[in-house]
Parts: structure tokens; C-alpha cells; sequence
């Protein structure tokens, strides 16, 4: 049913949750995980505070590389990787070449103006995205 999951992840609790569904849907249906996290800063933050990028790439590395301990220790098929871009770019592109058949995401739960005025990346993905987008609130 699904053989290859991609996972969006950034280390917060939402994704935490959602890395918890991209395990079960894994286990389930034998298919193997992708733990994707995007560093997502502009060029303009990132001429404010130069190596923020690499300090975040790092950080992610490790938040990510945790996640994949818990992935495979549940015996699934799992790797992580860590790209630097637009997170809803990022999440479409890379699942369209690695040819997902499921994206699971958390839902930060943002509502109203804020939403309106932060965007969703939940939402982009959504609509753009080349299979189905399993979104998990907490």
C-alpha cells in the first residue's frame, strides 16, 4: 500500500507525533520510511547571521538521526536526510524523485491571522504535492 513514506521532520512535538504515524504506516504496509528535514533560510536572514545555516543543518542532523534510531529499532526500513531550501519545495520536490506514496506531517495548529500571515507549509504541501498528505494534529 505504501512503500515509500516521506516523513517531514523538524524535531518539534508535532513531528514527533507524526513520526510516531510514519512508523505504524511503515510497519503495516512493509514499506520503507524517509526522515526529511529542510533548513529553511533565506538568503537574507542568512546574510544577518552568517553560519546560522550550518548551525541549523547540524542541529538537525542530530534531531533527525535520533528520530532514525527510533524508526529502526521499531525494524522498519528508514534514513534521514537534510537539505537547505524552501521546507514546502523541499517536501514536494524531493517526494516527487524519491517517488512517495504517502507525505505524513504534523500540523503546528496554527489558525486565523497567524496563519494567514506565516503561510502553512502543511497547506503548500498539500497542494502541490504529487500523492497523498496524511497530516497528524496533537
Amino acid at each position: 500500500m505504501y512503500k515509500n513514506i516521506v516523513l517531514a521532520y523538524d524535531g518539534s512535538k508535532f513531528s514527533n507525533k507524526a513520526l510516531q504515524e510514519a512508523i505504524k504506516l511503515a510497519k503495516t504496509s512493509g514499506g520503507s520510511l524517509l526522515l526529511l528535514s529542510v533548513v529553511d533560510i533565506t538568503d537574507e536572514f542568512e546574510a544577518q547571521a552568517p553560519g546560522l545555516t550550518d548551525k541549523m543543518t547540524e542541529k538537525l542532523k542530530k534531531q533527525a538521526e535520533k528520530a532514525l534510531e527510533k524508526a529502526l529499532a521499531e525494524k522498519i526500513k528508514a534514513k534521514a536526510e537534510v537539505h537547505v531550501g524552501d521546507a514546502y519545495e523541499m517536501i514536494v520536490d524531493i517526494s516527487k524523485k524519491k517517488k512517495a506514496d504517502i507525505i505524513v506531517m504534523g500540523s503546528h495548529g496554527r489558525t486565523g491571522l497567524t496563519r494567514l500571515l506565516m503561510g502553512s507549509v502543511t497547506s503548500k504541501v498539500i497542494g502541490h504535492a504529487p500523492c497523498s498528505v496524511l497530516v497528524v494534529k496533537t
